[in-house]
């Protein structure tokens, strides 16, 4: 056991990190051993695309639960790579509207068969008698009815100011 390991709580962030590094890194082995070009970080933009075909800039951000800077810095990418492609909204020409260009929708038909076997292999993984996704999901549950910082200062008896 490493000294991060031995921190238990204290280190939790570190060890999700870390575990979300080695998916992604062994998510790219499996998409490269399947002959596929794909960066999994470009997942949340293609899988979302996918089920809402032209969404603007910020619906996708929000879709994925990343920030608008992180979101517009994984859409350059994209496009840089002919994934997606964005057009201005006749309604709104301020707003851009991103979709899958028919190189991004090729991809995404290769990639189905591959996205079972990823489930099949992250469901395997996490079946586990403490449900991976299961605790996940009720963390973000407790977060959204308090967050960590407003749990944190209350644990160590510091006023929490309501906005």
């Amino acid at each position: 056991m490493n000294l991060i390991d031995a921190a238990g709580m204290l280190a939790l962030g570190t060890r999700l990190q870390r575990l979300s590094e080695r998916l992604r890194k062994e998510g790219a082995q499996v998409y490269k051993a399947c002959g596929i070009d794909f960066e999994p970080k470009w997942f949340p933009v293609i899988y979302t695309l996918t089920l809402k075909p032209v969404l603007g800039v910020v619906e996708i951000a929000e879709e994925i639960g990343y920030t608008h800077p992180s979101t517009i810095s994984l859409l350059k990418e994209l496009e840089k790579m002919k994934l997606i492609r964005s057009k201005k909204d006749k309604v709104d020409e301020r707003k851009r509207l991103i979709q899958l260009t028919a190189k991004g929708r090729q991809l995404v038909e290769q990639m189905r068969p591959v996205w079972d076997g990823i489930t099949a292999a992250l469901t395997a993984i996490t079946d586990t008698p403490h449900n991976l996704m299961a605790a996940i999901r009720e963390v973000e549950e407790k977060l959204e009815t308090q967050s960590f910082e407003e749990v944190a200062k209350e644990k160590m008896g510091l006023t929490v100011p309501r906005t």
